[in-house]
């Protein structure tokens, strides 16, 4: 039989760390105190050290929390699309999707949080270039991969692809959380789309608009 507390504890465990990806994608790391933490889940400072020994060890898993978030909705159903161009737009859609989805009210934690740690070298910067250096890489491989299976044009840069729908994608966040444009989601759905149809072999595999 599950011990019923170590169920218990993987919940509070569960309901913290959601918690916490949700307010640092407003706050940022350092902005998110354990004072605001516990006020926000009527968890005691003492009930958060039973599960992390102290801030630093936090934080590395707020930031692991919010990488497999961005697994759970953009990478793996991304990955369902067919290989090539298909799954590469794939993967811009679902994380306009998700931004969209008001999950997190800050829009995006990694946006959040990769300004306060970029120059501060340590464990936190060190996981949070990882995740965002796991998502490039994974740009990277998908274009290359498109380029591959005659989805591409030959001669396309995957590196610069990649570049451009990350660049595309992070504008989105600025746009509508700081200037307050909604039609940015738009404007990043047609920006990437038009440059994947102008490199694609058959754009007809492509939506229209």
């Amino acid at each position: 039989m599950i011990d019923g507390r170590l169920q218990r504890g993987e919940r509070t465990r569960q309901a913290v760390l959601d918690a916490a990806v949700r307010l640092a994608s407003v706050e940022g790391l350092d902005g998110l105190s354990l004072a605001r933490l516990t006020a926000t889940l009527s968890v005691s400072k003492s009930g958060l050290f039973t599960h992390w020994p102290d801030k630093q060890a936090l934080q590395l898993a707020i930031v692991e929390h919010a990488r497999r978030q961005w697994i759970e909705h953009i990478i793996a159903p991304a990955l369902r699309a067919p290989r090539g161009v298909r799954r590469l737009w794939a993967l811009h859609e679902h994380r306009l999707a998700f931004y969209r989805s008001g999950r997190l009210p800050g829009g995006c934690f990694f946006r959040a949080v990769d300004g306060e740690f970029d120059d501060r070298p340590g464990p936190v910067h060190d996981a949070i270039a990882d995740a965002i250096g796991s998502w490039m890489d994974l740009l990277d491989r998908l274009s290359e991969l498109a380029v591959e299976l005659g989805d591409l044009r030959p001669g396309t840069d995957p590196a610069q692809l990649a570049f451009e729908i990350e660049a595309i994608g992070s504008a989105v966040v600025v746009h509508t959380h700081l200037l307050k444009r909604d039609q940015s989601y738009r404007f990043a759905r047609t920006a990437i789309l038009e440059q994947l149809r102008f490199l694609a072999t058959d754009p007809g595999i492509l939506p229209e608009e």
